[in-house]
């Protein structure tokens, strides 16, 4: 995927814009093209899709904000003293609708959405272009890919804001929100269209949503809503996977190996396209200009600007021999550089003292001395071990579910981990067990969060951090949507904010 394609079709999406605020965003085409004229060849339809996934890349997202905020909430990473003003409140839940990392992150999704729906409104033009020109099933799994994403926007909104405004096609008015059952009913619709319509991974070019990766998060919905058993239904729609092998955990995590056998979907980056956009306005959430680079390594590096530390209590989650603690933090001894440089102690210097660990996990250490303020390792944001895991959890959670298939399901995890496996056959310690394995398959990887949450576990697993029950579950409406939106009010914000 390359951004460049991105921009031929960027402002369509802005032209459907929701209800965000459209002061400082271009609404008219410089170079005349309208939907009247477009929708005629076969790279006009991709160019419109490839619009849609380009709000992925924004820094409101995966380029830079969205791992800050997940990690540090879950406790997952912990800010040294140099971290920014506007990331320090998710270590202690102190942020509010002023937060400029929770308008960006709306607004980069509620663009990806009328993006999205720019291609789903022309439905009828791409489904009447001549087979010569563009065949059926490319036809439809274009259209695929429109649901696919619009469904993982609205996902990642969901999860966040709770009840939302929801858009099935372009509009410039603002709605009001509606009920969170309703946002998860057009997810689901959109993954099921997705799970028909796409195409598999072995037919498919690198990149692109899939029929597995739309049945993986269908699934993962699913399970969201206590569906269980239909989770597992869609669960057993993900097939041709499997885990990359045992000593080999880090093959997910580096730039050479992406689209491996354990990947499902990834979010793409590569900086051999351009970055020089990276820093701008439109880089925040537009999703337009040169910016195909993550900011990931450089923040989290311990060699590079090292804001956020892997905390103890994460560290010390890792059983002995667990070969993935090795793949996910560089400590003093660890080797770096293609092995010929060792990581000392004053590696981990800041102020306020020295860290027992940093990041390995996205880091560009293994090849390069220094981050360089940008990467092109792609976020595999679902992978294999996830399907596995979360089998496991429907299988032990359904009612006449098998603790013994379930256990059989987190052994592969182990397995591949280097560890044995003893897990009693009850209810209650295999869901132990999913809740440890989650913890340190997935560290730095921005799911324990939402784990946490919807396991109910929060005041435990985040006693002392300033979380709030009640409040803190949810983000709260960005100022910028309540004072631009006329059918959302400050006063219809989420409890607490």
């Amino acid at each position: 995927m390359k951004k460049i394609i991105y921009i031929v079709a960027a402002m369509f999406g802005i032209l459907a814009l929701n209800s965000c605020d459209t002061s400082d965003l271009e609404l008219t085409n410089p170079n005349t093209l309208s939907p009247d004229t477009f929708f005629k060849t076969a790279a006009q339809v991709e160019s419109s899709v490839n619009a849609a996934y380009a709000n992925l890349q924004t820094r409101g997202l995966y380029a830079r904000n969205f791992s800050f905020a997940m990690d540090l909430m879950a406790q997952d990473a912990a800010g040294n003293p140099q971290l920014e003003g506007n990331k320090k409140p998710f270590q202690d839940f102190s942020f509010n609708a002023g937060n400029d990392i929770i308008q960006y992150y709306w607004e980069s999704c509620y663009l990806g959405i009328s993006r999205a729906n720019f291609v789903l409104d022309n439905e009828a033009k791409i489904m009447a272009l001549p087979t010569s020109v563009l065949s059926q099933e490319q036809k439809n799994k274009f259209l695929g890919e429109a649901h696919f994403l619009r469904a993982y926007y609205y996902f990642l909104l969901v999860k966040r804001f709770g009840d939302l405004p929801i858009y099935k096609t372009g509009t410039i008015t603002g709605a009001a929100r509606s009920p969170k059952a309703e946002v998860y009913d057009l997810i689901r619709a959109d993954f099921e269209f997705a799970s028909q319509n796409l195409l598999s991974k072995s037919a498919e070019v690198v990149g692109r949503a899939t029929k597995e990766a739309a049945y993986a998060y269908l699934g993962k919905v699913l399970l969201y809503q206590k569906k269980y058993d239909e989770a597992l239904v869609a669960f057993n729609g993900v097939i041709g996977f499997s885990l990359e092998d045992k000593g080999n955990f880090y093959n997910n995590f580096m730039d050479e190996t992406e689209h491996g056998k354990e990947s499902i979907f990834e979010i793409e980056f590569n900086e051999n396209n351009g970055t020089g956009n990276k820093w701008d306005d439109a880089g925040n959430s537009g999703g337009t200009g040169f910016a195909e680079s993550t900011l990931r390594g450089q923040e989290y590096g311990n060699l590079s600007w090292f804001n956020v530390y892997p905390p103890d209590n994460l560290l010390n989650s890792y059983e002995a021999g667990d070969l993935r603690f090795g793949d996910t933090f560089y400590v003093p001894g660890s080797k770096y550089l293609n092995g010929t440089r060792t990581m000392t102690a004053q590696n981990f210097s800041t102020s306020a003292g020295i860290r027992n660990a940093g990041w390995k996990k996205y880091q560009n250490y293994y090849k390069r001395e220094d981050e360089a303020t940008q990467s092109s390792i792609n976020f595999k944001v679902m992978r294999y071990s996830d399907v596995l895991l979360m089998k496991a959890e429907c299988e032990n959670q359904r009612a006449g579910g098998s603790q013994t298939t379930a256990i059989a399901y987190i052994k592969e995890v182990r397995d591949r981990a280097g560890l044995t496996t003893t897990i009693a056959p009850t209810k209650e310690a295999v869901f132990a067990a999913i809740v440890h394995e989650r913890k340190v398959e997935f560290a730095g990887e921005q799911s324990r969060f939402d784990d946490i949450i919807r396991w109910g576990n929060a005041n435990t697993e985040l006693a002392s951090t300033g979380f709030q029950a009640g409040k803190s579950e949810l983000w709260p409406i960005p100022n910028r949507e309540t004072s631009s939106n006329p059918n959302i009010k400050p006063s219809d914000n989420n409890p607490g904010y």
